[in-house]
């Protein structure tokens, strides 16, 4: 869920860099935050469920 969340917003992130050519905070916040969803996905791996 969090890798999905993460892949959607670098997409925004791609898409409103290439779409709209705005170089502005709000840019560079989306992708700190699929950043951040990705390692939080990859430090918490799937967990099995016993």
């Amino acid at each position: 869920m969090l890798l999905t969340l993460g892949v959607i917003l670098l997409v925004a992130w791609l898409l409103g860099l290439v779409a709209f050519h705005v170089t502005s905070w709000a840019i560079h916040l989306v992708l700190v935050l699929a950043v951040i969803a990705f390692l939080v996905h990859l430090v918490s791996g799937r967990r099995r469920v016993v």
